[in-house]
C-alpha cells in the first residue's frame, strides 16, 4: 500500500480546533526530531482521511491504524500517537458523521473507538459507541487497557439498558463474549468473571467455554473467593460453576469440598456425581476421607450414629412434620396406608405419643370430613396416651371451623371425666382449641365444673382447664368464668403455688379480659384487682402483671409500657417470677403499630444488657411476639446472637423465637442459621429439639400459612390468634419444665394463629375467580393529597396470590370491583357494570 504522504494533491480542510493542553502535551519546540516527524505524519493522515479520493482515504486510515496499533501494544503509558491526535479527535468525529454506511466508515469507527480511550469525555462511553458500529474488528488488537476500558463502559451501558426490559442487549453481549475470551487467554480470569457478573451472564456457557487446563485453577479460585461477598442465589451459582469446572478438570477433591459446602437439598446428588465421575480407586478413597472428616448429614450430626433417633428427635420430627404439612391432608408419617398408619405413633415413647397422634389433626387441619375415621381409630386404642393425642387432634381439625358444628363437642365431652389425667387434658385442650372464641355456655359450664372439683383434681388438669376456659371465653369479661379460676387457685396447696403450671391459671384469667380495657367494658382493672388480693402472695405479682398485659394487649398505651418497664428495672431476689410476664407484656401492648414496635425493640435491647436472667430469658420471646411471621433483619441478628448465649434457656427461647418470626416465610437467612445450629447443638437434646421446632415453623404449611394475628392491613387483631401465641410464650417462660417436659403438646396452641396468607378472589357464586393483582410493599398515604398509590415495588400476578409481611394488594384490572376495602383473605369481586347499578 502506498504511503499517503507521497500522494499528489492536497485537500481543503478546516484548521483543527484548539483543545486545552494536557500536562503531558509538550510544545512543538520541545519535541525531538523523531517525535516532530511523527506528529506531522499523523496530521497528514488526518487530512488524507478527509480527502474525496476513496483510495487515498483507505490508505491514510490504514497507516494511522498501524501507527496506533504499534504504539498501543503496551499501554503502560499514553502512546505518542494518541497524544498527537488529541486535537484532531473532534475533526474525525465530525467527518465520521458525514460518511454514508460503508466498510470505510466501519474501519474509521474502529479507530475512533481506540482514540476515545483517552480523548472521550467522562461518561460519554464513546469507545463502546463506535465499537458497536464495527463489532467485527478484533478488540484485543488495541491492547489490554482498551479492553478493560471497553468492559467498564459495557457495564454502565448494561445497567441503563436493563432498566427497560424492551431494550435489546444482544449487541453488548456479543462484545462481552469477545472480552471474556481475551481475558481468559491473557491470565485475566478475575476480570472475565467480573464482567459476566456485571451483565448477569455468569450462568451462561461463556465462562466454561473458555476454561482450559491452563486457566481453570485461577478461575475457580476467584469464583470461590468472590462467592463470599455475593447474595445467596449468586453465591450458589458461582460455587456451582466452580464445582462443575473442577469436575471437568478431574479435580474431584475440590469438587467434593464445594459440594459439601453448598449443603442444599441437592447435596447428596452432587456428592454422588463426584464419586461416580471418579474412576481412580485411590482418589475415591481420598474422597471418602474428606467425606468422613466432614461428618456430613442432611439433618446435622447424630450422636448415636446416622439413622439412630433419640426419643427427643422422634418427638421433634413429629412436630416438624405437623407444622410443615399443616392443612395439606397428606404426609409421609401419619397418612400412610392403613397397614402402617400407626407405625410412627407407636414408635414414640409414653407422653410423646400424645403429640404424635395429635399431629394427624394438624395435617387434616380445617377438613372435618376427610379421613376422620382414622382419628377415631386412635380414640379406640388401648394406649391412654394415644387416646389423649387423638382427642387433641379432633380439636385441632375443628380449629376456627364454624363453632355451631358440634361433631367435636359430641366426641370430646365423653372424656372430660376420664380417670386418666392425660386423656382428660387431651379432651380439655381439644375443646379449648376447637371452640376458642365461641363463648358457648354449654362448654363454659363443663369446664367450670372441672375447676370446681377441688383438690382431688390434678394440678395439670386444672391448669389446662383454665387455659381452655380462657380461650373459649377470650375477651368476654365473663365474671362466672373468672371467679371459677380464682376459686380453683385458692384451694391449691401452698407447695403448688411455686409450680410452673400454676401460672397458667393466671394466664387463663387474663385471657378473659384480653384487649378489653380500651373498650371500657366489664369489671375493669380496678375491680379485677380486688380479686387478685385473694390470690396467694407467691403468685400475686405474676397474676397482676399477666392481667395488666392481657387487658391492654394491642392497645399501644405508652403509660402501660412504662409501668411494665419499671417492674423490669427492679432488682429482685432469686425466685421472683413476675418480671417474665412484664417483659412479654411490653410486646403485647406495643405490637399495635409500627413506631411503638420499633421503640419496644430498642427497650428490649436495653433489658438484655442490664436485666437479670429471668428477664433475659423472656426478651427473645417478646421479640418473637413483636415480629411474628415478619423476619426483620435487626431482630434476626439479635436472636442469632442470643442463640449462643451461655444461659441455655436464653438460647432455647431465642431459637424458638427465630421460628416464630420466620413462621411460614421460608426465610433463607433463618433457614441457614437453623441448619448451622442443628450441627452446633447436636450434643444438646434440648436445644436441638428447639432447633427442629423452629425449622418446622419457618416452613409452616410449606410457606402458605402465617401466624401473624393482625389482619385488614394490621387494623384488626384476632383475639383467638393472639391468645394462642401468648399461651405458648407463657409456657416457654419455663422451657425445661413444660416444653422439654411432658407438656410439649402446648406447641399445638399455635394452631389458633394459623391462617392462609394468600389472597383468594371469588365471584358472586363464591367460585374461584382468577384476576390480575399488583402486590407490593404497603405505604402510608394518610397525609398525602389526591389518590396516591398505596404500594411500592409492586409486581403483577394472578390470584390466588401470596401476601408477605407488610405487603398489600391492589386490583390490576378495571373490570371488577372488590366488596372488601382490603384485599386479603377471601374477597368477593363483582363486575364493575353491575356494581354501578347496585
Amino acid at each position: 500500500m502506498s504511503d499517503p504522504s507521497s500522494c499528489a494533491g492536497t485537500s481543503q480542510s478546516k484548521p483543527p480546533p484548539k483543545y486545552p493542553k494536557k500536562k503531558y502535551e509538550k510544545k512543538e519546540a520541545d519535541l525531538s526530531e523523531e517525535d516532530l516527524d511523527l506528529k506531522k505524519q499523523l496530521e497528514l493522515y488526518v487530512e488524507r482521511i478527509q480527502d474525496p479520493n476513496p483510495e487515498l482515504q483507505r490508505a491514510a486510515l490504514e497507516s494511522m491504524r498501524q501507527e496506533i496499533l504499534t504504539s498501543t501494544s503496551s499501554m503502560a503509558y499514553v502512546a505518542k500517537p494518541l497524544k498527537f491526535l488529541r486535537p484532531h479527535y473532534g475533526i474525525l468525529k465530525d467527518f465520521f458523521e458525514t460518511l454514508p454506511d460503508s466498510d470505510f466508515k466501519k474501519r474509521l469507527a474502529d479507530v475512533l473507538s481506540a482514540l476515545a480511550l483517552t480523548m472521550s469525555a467522562e461518561g460519554e462511553r464513546e469507545s463502546l459507541k463506535y465499537k458497536l458500529l464495527d463489532s467485527e474488528g478484533n478488540i484485543g488488537s488495541w491492547g489490554h487497557k482498551y479492553v478493560r476500558n471497553l468492559a467498564g463502559e459495557i457495564t454502565q451501558e448494561y445497567k441503563e439498558r436493563s432498566e427497560d426490559i424492551n431494550f435489546p442487549i444482544d449487541d453488548i453481549l456479543n462484545l462481552v463474549e469477545q472480552i471474556v475470551a481475551i481475558h481468559m487467554k491473557h491470565n485475566a480470569e478475575p476480570e472475565a468473571v467480573d464482567i459476566l457478573m456485571e451483565v448477569d451472564e455468569l450462568h451462561s456457557d461463556v465462562l466454561t467455554g473458555n476454561v482450559d487446563s491452563t486457566n481453570f485453577w485461577r478461575t475457580c479460585l476467584y469464583l470461590i473467593s468472590a462467592a463470599r461477598f455475593l447474595p445467596e442465589d449468586d453465591r450458589r451459582l458461582a460455587l456451582g460453576i466452580a464445582c462443575t469446572i473442577y469436575l471437568e478438570a478431574e479435580e474431584f477433591a475440590n469438587a467434593l469440598q464445594i459440594a459439601l459446602f453448598l449443603d442444599d437439598e441437592e447435596v447428596f446428588s452432587r456428592v454422588e456425581e463426584v464419586f461416580t465421575s471418579c474412576d481412580d480407586l485411590l482418589k475415591k478413597k481420598q474422597l471418602c476421607y474428606i467425606f468422613a472428616q466432614h461428618a456430613h448429614l442432611l439433618d446435622g450430626h447424630a450422636g448415636a450414629g446416622a439413622g439412630v433417633y433419640s426419643a427427643a428427635q422422634y418427638l421433634a420430627a413429629t412436630f416438624v412434620n405437623a407444622f410443615v404439612n399443616a392443612g395439606f391432608r397428606q404426609d409421609k408419617l401419619m397418612t400412610v396406608p392403613p397397614d402402617s398408619s400407626g407405625f410412627w405413633v407407636f414408635k414414640s415413647k409414653e407422653h410423646a405419643k400424645i403429640s404424635a397422634a395429635a399431629s394427624l389433626g394438624m395435617i387434616l387441619l380445617w377438613d372435618v370430613d376427610f379421613r376422620l375415621p382414622q382419628m377415631y381409630n386412635y380414640i379406640c386404642s388401648n394406649d391412654n396416651y394415644v387416646i389423649a393425642g387423638a382427642l387433641l387432634g379432633v380439636g385441632l381439625v375443628n380449629c376456627n371451623v364454624d363453632k355451631n358444628f358440634y361433631r367435636a363437642f359430641a366426641v370430646l365431652r365423653n372424656y372430660l371425666g376420664n380417670e386418666d389425667s392425660a386423656i382428660r387434658i387431651g379432651a380439655i385442650m381439644g375443646l379449648g382449641i376447637a371452640y376458642a372464641g365461641a363463648q358457648e355456655n354449654q362448654i363454659r359450664r363443663l369446664l367450670t365444673a372441672i375447676l370446681k372439683d377441688g383438690k382431688e383434681t390434678p394440678l395439670d388438669v386444672i391448669a389446662f382447664t383454665a387455659i381452655s376456659l380462657g380461650l373459649v371465653c377470650v375477651g368476654s369479661n365473663n365474671e362466672t368464668a373468672a371467679q371459677a379460676i380464682v376459686d380453683a387457685l385458692m384451694v391449691r396447696s401452698e407447695s403448688e403455688m411455686g409450680e410452673p403450671l400454676t401460672r397458667l391459671l393466671a394466664l387463663g384469667y387474663g385471657l378473659l379480659y384480653l384487649g378489653q380495657e380500651s373498650l371500657g367494658l366489664g369489671l375493669g382493672l380496678e375491680n379485677t384487682s380486688k380479686a387478685s388480693k385473694t390470690v396467694n402472695v407467691k403468685i400475686r405479682k405474676y397474676w397482676d402483671l399477666t392481667l395488666l398485659s392481657c387487658a391492654y394487649a394491642g392497645i399501644g398505651d405508652v403509660k402501660i409500657v412504662r409501668k411494665l418497664l419499671s417492674h423490669c428495672s427492679e432488682h429482685l431476689e432469686t425466685g421472683d417470677i413476675h418480671q417474665g410476664p412484664a417483659v412479654l407484656g411490653i410486646a403485647m401492648v406495643a405490637t399495635a403499630e409500627e413506631l411503638g414496635l420499633e421503640m419496644s425493640i430498642r427497650s428490649l435491647e436495653h433489658l438484655l444488657q442490664y436485666g437479670k436472667p429471668n428477664i433475659r430469658r423472656a426478651v427473645p420471646l417478646a421479640l418473637g411476639l413483636l415480629c411474628t411471621s415478619n423476619p426483620k433483619v435487626k431482630v434476626i441478628n439479635i436472636l442469632s446472637e442470643l442463640s449462643h448465649d451461655t444461659d441455655s434457656e436464653v438460647a432455647m427461647a431465642a431459637v424458638i423465637s427465630l421460628g416464630l418470626i420466620g413462621a411460614g416465610t421460608n426465610n433463607a437467612c433463618i433457614v441457614g442459621m437453623l441448619r448451622k445450629f442443628s450441627r452446633y447443638y447436636h450434643e444438646d437434646d434440648g436445644l436441638l429439639f428447639c432447633v427442629r421446632i423452629a425449622q418446622g415453623l419457618v416452613h409452616l404449611g410449606k410457606g402458605l400459612l402465617t401466624l401473624n394475628p393482625y389482619h385488614c392491613n394490621r387494623f384488626l387483631l384476632s383475639p383467638t390468634a393472639f391468645a394462642g401465641l401468648i399461651t405458648l410464650l407463657h409456657a416457654c417462660l419455663d422451657m425445661k419444665t413444660i416444653i422439654l417436659g411432658k407438656y410439649h403438646f402446648v406447641l399445638y396452641f399455635l394452631v389458633l394463629a394459623m391462617r392462609p396468607k394468600m389472597l383468594m378472589t371469588v365471584d358472586e357464586n363464591l367460585e374461584p375467580l382468577s384476576v390480575p393483582v399488583r402486590v407490593g410493599q404497603a405505604v402510608g398515604v394518610e397525609s398525602m393529597a389526591g389518590q396516591p398509590t398505596t404500594i411500592i415495588n409492586s409486581r403483577t400476578m394472578m390470584t390466588p396470590a401470596l401476601l408477605g409481611a407488610g405487603q398489600r394488594a391492589e386490583l390490576a384490572t378495571g373490570k371488577y370491583v372488590p366488596l372488601s376495602p382490603t384485599l386479603e383473605g377471601h374477597v368477593i369481586l363483582i363486575e364493575k357494570s353491575r356494581a354501578q347499578r347496585r
